[in-house]
């Protein structure tokens, strides 16, 4: 018999980062929330997408990675019909897939001042 392997949030956000690097997803930010009081989650990623169409391939990348890797899958989306914000909700993970202008009126990186914040490179 095997056992489940235990899913860790790191893990899984490093999942999430692989999916929106295979669809070339622009200025990914993981902010790390785990020694932030109050926090509602351990890491939110955040990244852009060039148009609706490329914010659905990112969400599609995502979630066919977590489920490849881990057999997870979101608890909650929110955003799939306008594709402007997708939100994709593992508990202790949270992905916000924003086009350019949502991302720039909504500025969730200052929102959360205390993290720690990881850039992660452009896929040319």
């Amino acid at each position: 018999m095997t056992q489940k392997q235990s899913v860790t949030s790191q893990m899984l956000s490093q999942a999430v980062v692989a999916g929106l690097q295979d669809r070339k997803g622009k200025s990914i930010t993981l902010l790390d929330l785990r020694d932030v009081k109050n926090s509602i989650a351990d890491y939110f990623i955040i990244c852009t997408g060039t148009s609706d169409t490329h914010v659905d391939a990112l969400k599609q990348s995502v979630e066919a990675e977590t489920y490849k890797t881990y057999k997870q899958d979101p608890w909650h989306v929110e955003g799939r019909e306008n594709r402007q914000w997708i939100l994709l909700d593992y508990v202790d993970v949270v992905v916000h897939i924003f086009q350019a202008e949502k991302r720039d009126r909504f500025g969730l990186e200052e929102l959360w001042g205390d993290a720690k914040v990881t850039q992660i490179p452009d896929m040319d």
